[in-house]
């Protein structure tokens, strides 16, 4: 929950700043702070910390993260908050596809059912044809692609790579993407900007940290039905920071790919939970 409102914070901040300021100076003052942060760990095993079995790999999660991160900011930025929050969601559907091409993962007809619905209620937020439709929709929808392609790769690299070394290529070669844009977009920040960016960075962290923390003391299951309490924030905060309130066809499909995507994680929790009983029913490790 601490997480939850972590992330919800940050993008509040990301909103807030993206006034102003374009997307890449803050993809990179947010990079920044959250190296100098991760450094020591960095540093303690450096240069094994650069060390890595599978290169392309890594080069293909720091592409897929710039195209999250990107278009998921830039969707936050210019569209109202609960909606990018509420498309953001869809990246659970997004895994799911993933996992067919990259895992070789067999999908029941049931998950395939709950993707199809999932993407019923983004239809419904985005609101294609209609007056409520924005390109900043599609932007927020490719983010959440992003995100959930992602969360598959480094599920693979973890066979291979260790903590430090994901850690390190994400920081590193966000950080020198992002840099040059950056700096060609650059405007100075007003000392408001300044607390709001570095602040950025710090909640960022800490709500990774809290996020790792849960999952591996919590099942699962549970911890990531507790990711969608962000749309209560995102409410939260569209009405007190930006005077806007999400629409009724904004909670119509909120609530669609909330549903839908709780649905597909329990259908994933209940398939590992019987390759692991069958595993122990042969007397082998999962």
């Amino acid at each position: 929950m601490f997480a939850a409102a972590g992330f919800g914070t940050m993008v509040a901040m990301i909103k807030f700043v993206g006034a102003r300021l374009d997307v890449f100076q803050i993809l990179l003052v947010r990079q920044v702070v959250m190296a100098l942060i991760v450094a020591p760990t960095i540093l303690k095993n450096f240069p094994g910390s650069l060390q890595t079995n599978n290169f392309s790999l890594q080069l293909l999660r720091i592409v897929l993260a710039l195209i999250a991160m990107g278009f998921g900011f830039t969707a936050v930025v210019n569209m109202p908050f609960a909606d990018a929050t509420a498309i953001g969601f869809a990246k659970s559907f997004f895994v799911t596809i993933c996992a067919i091409f990259f895992l070789n993962e067999v999908i029941g007809i049931r998950r395939w059912f709950a993707v199809i619905i999932g993407f019923i209620g983004v239809l419904i937020v985005l609101r294609p044809g209609f007056d409520g439709f924005t390109i900043y929709g599609v932007y927020a929808l490719i983010g959440s692609a992003g995100a959930g392609a992602v969360m598959v790769v480094i599920r693979i690299l973890t066979r291979t790579e260790s903590a430090t070394s994901i850690l390190t290529y994400q920081a590193l070669g966000v950080g020198l993407a992002v840099a040059f844009p950056g700096m060609w977009f650059w405007l100075w920040p007003t000392p408001l900007e300044w607390a709001l960016l570095v602040g950025m960075g710090i909640i960022s962290y800490f709500a990774q940290m809290l996020n790792i923390i849960a999952y591996k003391y919590g099942e699962a299951s549970v911890m990531a039905s507790l990711d969608y309490v962000r749309l209560i924030y995102s409410v939260f905060f569209g009405w007190v920071l930006f005077e806007a309130l999400p629409d009724i066809w904004t909670w119509m499909g909120a609530m669609i790919i909330i549903f839908a995507s709780i649905y597909t994680i329990h259908r994933e929790s209940k398939k590992k939970q019987i390759i692991i009983s069958t595993a122990e029913g042969r007397g082998k490790t999962p």
